[in-house]
């Protein structure tokens, strides 16, 4: 039997494709850190779509857990025909200000465990020749961002990588897709400490910036998908935002954004 595994799946995006993908009937395992999160998701789609739904707790921030995770599948018997790498953190602050552990954390998960998951459930894809790879990245992927400057960079990495692979893997029938969500209105700005001034400054306040729901991420998402996109970001305004940087070099954006956040900043102190 064939099944989506989808990380970070407790929350957010990943719990909006989760809903999304049940709805089409696809078996899914659900991935994150929380048992008692998933426990109660796996619930809910259970009974609302009468699918099949497996959870696997695990810490993908752990170098040790990429491997674990693709072990328990197998060890399941579970044929991971289309693999999300949804889960993610972001940080913010002054580099050095932030704690070096923290981090490194974040790039374990957004880079390192990416890249594990993707060498071990895209070589059973290869075999198979079919078979289906999403990454989440985000608008960062497009510019470095001041005072973000390793979870922008993480994207940056994220995008990379996955243009390369959907070339890769194009001939052997596997569709590889980038997806680049804007603000979004999760726990994201809570995790990453943007619940504060530094949302403002960096334009990222959800009651004040252009944002989408997850849901609506989701179903862009399922319907970039439909279409055989190898790449798509979510919003329109994001999507002209885009068009608009691409137009200017990075050392104008940067040098924007760097002074905007202290201004910003300064008057807020």
């Amino acid at each position: 039997m064939e099944y989506t595994l989808i990380t970070g799946a407790s929350g957010g995006i990943g719990e909006a494709l989760a809903h999304g993908l049940a709805a089409r009937k696809h078996n899914l395992v659900l991935v994150a850190r929380s048992a008692d999160k998933l426990r109660e998701l796996h619930r809910i789609l259970t009974d609302k779509y009468k699918t099949d739904v497996k959870f696997i707790a695990a810490d993908l921030s752990k170098p040790d857990a990429p491997r674990q995770l693709f072990d328990e599948t197998q060890k399941q018997g579970l044929e991971i025909s289309m693999l999300i790498n949804n889960a993610g953190i972001g940080s913010s602050g002054e580099f050095t200000d932030i704690d070096l552990n923290a981090e490194l954390s974040l790039l374990q998960l957004n880079i390192t465990s990416m890249v594990h998951l993707s060498h071990l459930y895209l070589a059973k894809m290869k075999k198979k020749r079919k078979g289906t790879l999403i990454n989440i990245a985000s608008m960062t992927a497009f510019m470095p961002v001041p005072y973000m400057a390793t979870y922008a960079a993480s994207k940056v990495f994220v995008r990379s990588f996955t243009e390369a692979l959907t070339q890769e893997y194009k001939p052997y029938g596997i569709q590889v897709m980038l997806l680049s969500p804007g603000l979004t209105r999760t726990n994201f700005n809570e995790a990453a400490g943007l619940n504060s001034e530094k949302g403002n400054a960096l334009s990222s306040d959800y009651s004040n910036a252009p944002t989408q729901t997850p849901e609506e991420v989701a179903t862009e998402t399922l319907s970039a998908l439909d279409k055989k996109k190898h790449f798509h970001i979510s919003g329109s305004k994001n999507r002209w935002g885009m068009r608009l940087l691409a137009l200017l070099p990075n050392r104008m954006i940067t040098g924007f954004m760097a002074d905007s956040y202290r201004k910003k900043i300064n008057q807020n102190l």
